[in-house]
């Protein structure tokens, strides 16, 4: 069996990484912090960088531990040709135990630094490491330029090769499962019907509903900490 997994924000909260756009998510207790996540005002404000690495030191990403949704998924990998579509980006299906070349993180990853203008690269510990001594806004270590998080930004475009992964994934499964995720953000959340629409059985595990719960041969909506590797052991 071929199984598809698309991943967001609900699988990780049981890992103590809050959702952005939830009832209680970041962005909706505090618009103002959507400003971290645009392109225009990280690169063209310190103050908004400054709070960037401040939520980035509290949050500590690369401290958290995978959730038992996360090892079932690794688990499963076992038995079953599994692919990931995560829009997350903590890193924890790798963490768990998931083959890297087999998670597609189409919003990129919080666990690498990457200087805007040089490229240059790194682990976020060893930005974090800067942070924690008394920088508020590290420069990068080769060309003093402005450094980030390897996320996509608002008003950047997502990768074409992470997409191109992601939907050959959701058109070649059995089974897709939507996992944690509202499937309101699109190109992602397309990908759910594309696979029904080749043939694959699908499933929700997500505890509000969704736009496509009615293409879905099961909606599940209690614990998904629970609910998710009870289905996988089903399946």
């Amino acid at each position: 069996m071929k199984l598809t997994l698309l991943t967001g924000a609900g699988i990780s909260t049981a890992a103590g990484i809050p959702d952005f756009r939830g009832p209680q998510g970041v962005w909706t207790r505090d618009p103002e912090a959507e400003r971290t996540s645009t392109l225009s005002w990280y690169l063209g404000d310190r103050a908004v960088r400054e709070r960037a690495w401040r939520q980035r030191a509290e949050a500590a990403v690369w401290e958290k531990e995978p959730t038992d949704a996360h090892r079932a998924i690794a688990e499963a990998a076992r038995i079953h040709e599994t692919e990931i579509i995560t829009q997350n980006v903590d890193g924890l299906h790798q963490a768990a135990g998931s083959a890297p070349s087999s998670v597609h993180e189409v919003h990129g990853s919080a666990r690498t630094w990457r200087c805007e203008d040089c490229g240059a690269a790194g682990p976020m510990e060893e930005a974090m490491c800067r942070v924690a001594a008394g920088e508020t806004d590290p420069p990068c270590p080769h060309c003093d330029g402005i450094i980030r998080a390897a996320t996509i930004l608002f008003e950047e475009v997502l990768e074409p090769a992470v997409i191109d992964a992601a939907i050959a994934a959701a058109e070649r499964c059995d089974v897709m499962i939507a996992v944690g995720t509202g499937l309101t953000v699109h190109p992602v959340a397309g990908l759910f019907p594309l696979a029904r629409d080749q043939g694959a059985r699908a499933f929700v595990v997500n505890a509000e509903p969704t736009p496509y719960d009615d293409l879905a041969e099961e909606t599940l909506r209690g614990d998904l900490q629970e609910e998710l590797p009870a289905l996988l052991a089903r399946l």
